[in-house]
C-alpha cells in the first residue's frame, strides 16, 4: 500500500468505528478510545514480536503460566519497560471480544497490570497512568455492561481489521494521522483545544527542520508545551536515531494529552529510556532544569493564555525571566514561554516557536521583552504563515526562530502567507512550500515580497516592532491599468454611442414624418 492508500484506509476504518458507536460516545471522548486501542494494539504487537524473536505468533500462543516467562520477566521489564502476558495481548483479547461478557472489566484489569508491571523499575514513571483516559467502565460507553462491551468490541474489532503489517513498517504516521483525522472531524467538540494540543504534521515538519537546520547532531530535543508530542516526533523523522544523542524531552500541563505524548513515544519505537515527558505547568513548575541546555527546541505553546505573572513577585528573579527585566503580561503568557525556551537553549542550538502575531507589535511589557531579544541578538527569523493551517483557529500564525550563535546583527523576516494549498477544512503546507521556506531561511537573501534581511538599527528605529508586514512589502495584486488604452477605448465607446443616437434619431424622425 502507498502512503495515501494507507491513510485513506485508516480514515475509512476510523469512520466505520465511529458509526458503530455513534450516539453513545461524544466525538471528542471517542478520540480517546480509538487512540487508546491503537496504542494497546501497538505495544502488544511490539512486545510479542520482541518476545518471539521476530515472530509475534510464538509468544501469542504461550500460556501465562509458562515457566520461561517467570525466568525472563525481570530482564524483559528492564529492557522494554513493561510486561504483557500472552492472554493480555491485543490479538487474543480482540478475537474473543464479541463473546466476552466481562470485556470491559477484563480490559481494565489488563491495563492496570501492564502499568503495575513497571512499578519499582526505572520505567515506572513513563508507564504509570498511560491508560488512565481509556476508561472501559465509563457510562459514556453505555448504561449497561452489555452496552459497554458491545461498543468496546466494536472499537477493538475495527482497529484489529487494520492491515498494514508491522506498525514500524507503515508508510504513514499511524498515530499522528489518526489523531489528525479525529481532530479535523471533531473540531467543533475540540474547540480551541484542538489547536493547542496538536500541531498539524506539515507545520510540525517545518518547525522541526527550522530548529535542526545546519546541525548534523544534537544532544537532545525539547518541547516545553509538548501536547501529543507531534513536534518532537517530527524531529525523529528528520534525523537518524543516533544523531539525537540523549533523546526527547517535553512537559505538558494537560493530563490527557500528556498520556498521548507518552503513548506516541512508544508508538514511534522510542524506548522509555530515550524520552522524558513530564506532567506539570512549565511556567511555574519547570521539570527539566537538570536536563538543559538543549541543542534543539520546538514548541507550539497555547496562544495568549493567562498566567500569574506579576502577581507572584518572585518570578522576576527567576533565571528564565530576570534577564528581560519584565514579566510577560498576566493576560498573555506568550513571551513567558519564549523566554523559558531561550533560557533552555544551548549556545549552538535553535528554537522554533509558533507564536500569535500580536506579540510582535503590541506595546508595554511585550515591547520591552522584544527590546531585550533584539538588543541581545537572539532573534534570527520571524516567519508569517498562511491562515487556517491549524485546527480550531483560522489565525495566520508566525514562527519565531531564536538563536544564540548569530554572527551579525541582522534579523530576517519571511512572508510565507501565500504558500499554502487549499483543502476542504484547512489550508496545508506541501513539501514544496516547506522546501521554499527553508531555502529562504537558509540563504538569508532579500527576495521581493517574500524575504527581507533587516539591520539592528532599522528595528530599533521602528520601536522594536517585529511584524513581518513592517519589513516585507506585500505584492501589489491590483490590476495594472493602461490609461492610454483605456482613454482610447472610452473615446471609441462614446463615438459608438453618438453614432447609435444619431441613427435612432433618424429612425424616429422617419416614423414621425
Amino acid at each position: 500500500m502507498t502512503a495515501s492508500q494507507q491513510r485513506a484506509e485508516l480514515q475509512r476504518r476510523i469512520w466505520q468505528i465511529a458509526n458503530d458507536v455513534r450516539g453513545s460516545v461524544d466525538g471528542w471522548d471517542f478520540k480517546q478510545y480509538v487512540l487508546g486501542t491503537l496504542f494497546y494494539r501497538f505495544i502488544s504487537e511490539n512486545f510479542a514480536h520482541y518476545m518471539g524473536g521476530g515472530d509475534a505468533s510464538i509468544y501469542a500462543s504461550l500460556s501465562d503460566d509458562d515457566e520461561r516467562l517467570i525466568e525472563i520477566k525481570d530482564d524483559t521489564i528492564r529492557t522494554k519497560g513493561y510486561f504483557i502476558y500472552p492472554s493480555q495481548l491485543f490479538e487474543n483479547v480482540a478475537k474473543n471480544a464479541n463473546n466476552n461478557k466481562d470485556l470491559n472489566t477484563d480490559l481494565k484489569n489488563i491495563f492496570n497490570e501492564i502499568e503495575d508491571s513497571a512499578v519499582g523499575y526505572p520505567s515506572e514513571s513513563d508507564i504509570k497512568g498511560l491508560f488512565a483516559d481509556f476508561d472501559t467502565t465509563s457510562n459514556r460507553l453505555g448504561n449497561t455492561v452489555a452496552d459497554k462491551n458491545k461498543r468496546l468490541a466494536a472499537v477493538l474489532n475495527g482497529v484489529a481489521e487494520l492491515d498494514f503489517g508491522h506498525f514500524e513498517d507503515n508508510q504513514i504516521d499511524l498515530f499522528g494521522d489518526a489523531y489528525e483525522f479525529l481532530i479535523s472531524n471533531y473540531a467543533a467538540n475540540a474547540g480551541k483545544s484542538g489547536g493547542e494540543f496538536f500541531t498539524p504534521q506539515n507545520v510540525s515538519k517545518l518547525i522541526a527542520q527550522l530548529a535542526l537546520h545546519g546541525q548534523t547532531t544534537v544532544n537532545k530535543i525539547y518541547d516545553p508545551a509538548c501536547g501529543s508530542g507531534s513536534l518532537l516526533l517530527q524531529a525523529k523523522k528528520q534525523f537518524d536515531a543516533h544523531l539525537i544523542e540523549e533523546g526527547f524531552f517535553g512537559q505538558e500541563i494537560n493530563h490527557t494529552t500528556y498520556n498521548l505524548a507518552r503513548m506516541n513515544m512508544f508508538l514511534h519505537n522510542i524506548n522509555y529510556d530515550k524520552f522524558n515527558i513530564q506532567l506539570g505547568d512549565t511556567l511555574l513548575n519547570p521539570l527539566h532544569n537538570g536536563d538543559k541546555p538543549f541543542d534543539a527546541i520546538v514548541s507550539n505553546p497555547p496562544y495568549s493564555v493567562k498566567w500569574i505573572g506579576s502577581d507572584d513577585p518572585t518570578l522576576i528573579n527567576d533565571d528564565r525571566f530576570a534577564p528581560a527585566g519584565v514579566l510577560a503580561p498576566k493576560s498573555k503568557a506568550d513571551f513567558a514561554f519564549i523566554l523559558h525556551a531561550l533560557s533552555y537553549l544551548s549556545a549552538k542550538g535553535r528554537a522554533a516557536i509558533v507564536t500569535f502575531p500580536g506579540i510582535f507589535y503590541r506595546g508595554g511589557a511585550e515591547q520591552k521583552i522584544r527590546k531585550y531579544l533584539v538588543d541581545n541578538n537572539f532573534v534570527e527569523t520571524v516567519i508569517s504563515l498562511a491562515p487556517n493551517l491549524f485546527y480550531g483557529t483560522s489565525i495566520a500564525v508566525n514562527i519565531l526562530v531564536l538563536s544564540k550563535h548569530k554572527t551579525d546583527m541582522m534579523t530576517q523576516f519571511i512572508d510565507a502567507g501565500e504558500l499554502f494549498k487549499k483543502e476542504t477544512n484547512n489550508n496545508v503546507l506541501t513539501d514544496e512550500h516547506i522546501a521554499k521556506i527553508l531555502q529562504l531561511f537558509s540563504e538569508k537573501a532579500d527576495v521581493p515580497h517574500l524575504a527581507k534581511l533587516v539591520d539592528y538599527q532599522a528595528i530599533v528605529d521602528n520601536d522594536y516592532n517585529l511584524s513581518v508586514s513592517s519589513y516585507v512589502e506585500a505584492k501589489d495584486t491590483r490590476e495594472v491599468i493602461d490609461i492610454v488604452a483605456l482613454n482610447q477605448e472610452i473615446e471609441q465607446t462614446v463615438a459608438n454611442i453618438d453614432r447609435l443616437r444619431a441613427e435612432i434619431s433618424k429612425i424616429v424622425a422617419e416614423i414621425e414624418g
